[in-house]
């Protein structure tokens, strides 16, 4: 199984920059989009016949937003995570599938002033119950946009950004509760060292000089890992400020016959 998420930074705009040459380039079976911000409607695209399309959309219309590309048809999908204050940004997405359920999240920004680092706070710890209630039935594979860099590893600057948002000691262990409950953080179970990032400043050229921060990641459940054979950044992937990541698993797809 090939799962690929990606922020896109708003899918109207991507379409006009050969994303659906990259879906047809890559063919995954799971493709988790975050920051679509656009109705389904409003995207004048016909995506390829092999794929099954749903969306969670926000009450404000062209922000946030994720979507979920399947080329296996979920027994169910749910959007959001049952809590209404944490519900009206369309900011999860949960598949179920026969050995797993796939989420897709874009967590929130706490924002430049750290005006929203509280709710992000709130957010983390209730995302986290969520995740956990999910894990009493069946392992998770949750990805997306978690705007925190967890360690010094995973951006370019660290010593300069220890008290910015996306790098605060409470977005870091916000990042570490859930590595504490049990879940693998799968880029680094191939790759230890630093410089591989998946989100640039659109400024002073950083991507050119890759001077980035890694804040976009798959994430699975411990019973997950041996399956684990391959997980990976696409930073030569362009048409958003952030590049696609993505995994493969053995032996954890869905049975034969159920594609849709």
């Amino acid at each position: 199984m090939k799962l690929i998420s990606w922020n896109v930074n708003g899918l109207r705009a991507i379409l006009r920059k050969g994303f659906l040459d990259y879906l047809e380039s890559e063919q995954p079976d799971l493709l988790c989009l975050q920051e679509t911000r656009c109705e389904p409607e409003e995207v004048e695209a016909l995506w390829p016949a092999r794929y099954t399309t749903y969306w969670n959309v926000a009450e404000r219309k062209g922000y946030s937003g994720t979507a979920l590309f399947t080329a296996t048809r979920p027994l169910a999908v749910t959007r959001g995570i049952g809590r209404p204050e944490h519900d009206r940004e369309g900011r999860v997405l949960t598949a179920e599938f026969p050995d797993y359920y796939v989420v897709s999240v874009y967590v929130p920004n706490a924002q430049r002033e750290l005006t929203r680092l509280a709710y992000r706070q709130s957010w983390d710890r209730a995302f986290l119950r969520y995740l956990r209630r999910l894990e009493h039935r069946k392992p998770v594979i949750w990805c997306g946009d978690l705007n925190v860099a967890h360690t010094e590893l995973d951006l370019a600057n660290p010593k300069a950004n220890v008290h910015n948002h996306g790098f605060t000691a409470e977005e870091r262990a916000g990042f570490s509760a859930y590595v504490r409950a049990g879940f693998v953080d799968t880029f680094r179970v191939f790759e230890p060292g630093g410089g591989h990032y998946t989100w640039w400043s659109q400024q002073h050229q950083a991507r050119a000089r890759n001077i980035g921060w890694r804040i976009d990641y798959v994430l699975l459940s411990a019973s997950l890992r041996p399956r684990l054979t391959r997980a990976y950044i696409q930073p030569d992937i362009l048409g958003s400020d952030h590049c696609p990541v993505g995994i493969e698993l053995a032996g954890a797809g869905p049975p034969a016959g159920a594609r849709g």
